[in-house]
């Protein structure tokens, strides 16, 4: 890590020294809102999220189409419990985030003013950051609109470190950035790592899903300084540490 740390470090100076390195100044709504109210434990709500109803008609077809049909579907209820969204913690239903929600709404109207880059960087985008951060135990946090631009973010960013040092001209392969890519990675991981490869920043490896024998073989036979490995585990890009040449990161995709 300590590596990795002096790359970022350099790179940071290169940004300094041709004025290209600015903070962000958020622009200021009003006073923090006062802190929401807190619940002993979970509640009606959290089974709002992830609970549905279905007429029996549709139930009867979707167990027939993935062939689940067996005949005994008469003793299915239509409530089931859904898998495939995003709002797995149930905050969606929870009754500090309405709350919370429909006051913001009241008081600022709704919509962003425009992205944050462009117009849009307030204090309550400052105040989420710092409190992620707090939470997570971590120097600082930044946001992203989406996980996919989140993860694109994270690719190209580590390809641009190479670039940094390079002062002025296009890394060499040597000076790029290996980065080893699990297979079955996460679309926004690829288009990532697709892009510094167009910018020519990195080169990548894919190696077989979990196949550990096969990634140690990429690293071992890879003649690049700076490795990175990247790999999409239930729902998490997760770039490990396999040796002192590697960098970690953890980004939600959901």
């Amino acid at each position: 890590m300590a590596h990795w740390d002096a790359l970022v470090d350099a790179a940071l100076a290169g940004l300094a020294s041709k004025s290209l390195l600015r903070a962000t100044r958020p622009i200021s709504l009003a006073p923090p809102p006062a802190p929401p109210k807190t619940y002993p434990g979970p509640g009606p709500w959290d089974r709002a999220g992830v609970e549905i109803r279905l007429d029996r008609a549709t139930l009867h077809q979707w167990l027939a189409e993935g062939g689940e049909a067996s005949g005994q579907e008469e003793e299915l209820g239509e409530k089931l419990i859904l898998f495939s969204g995003n709002d797995y913690m149930g905050l969606s239903s929870h009754p500090a985030i309405r709350e919370a929600a429909a006051k913001a709404a009241q008081e600022y109207g709704m919509g962003p003013r425009g992205s944050a880059l462009i117009c849009g960087y307030t204090n309550y985008h400052k105040l989420v950051e710092e409190s992620l951060a707090e939470l997570k135990k971590k120097e600082d946090c930044l946001l992203c609109p989406t996980g996919f631009s989140a993860n694109m973010a994270v690719m190209t960013a580590l390809g641009s470190i190479s670039s940094l040092l390079a002062v002025g001209r296009k890394p060499t392969k040597d000076e790029r950035i290996a980065i080893f890519s699990d297979a079955l990675n996460h679309a926004s991981i690829i288009d990532g790592i697709r892009l510094v490869e167009r910018q020519q920043e990195a080169v990548s490896f894919v190696y077989k899903h979990c196949d550990m024998s096969h990634l140690d073989f990429l690293l071992s036979s890879c003649s690049i300084e700076k490795k990175v490995v990247v790999t999409d585990r239930q729902g998490f890009l997760k770039i490990n540490v396999i040796n002192q040449e590697a960098f970690v990161f953890l980004s939600s995709i959901k």
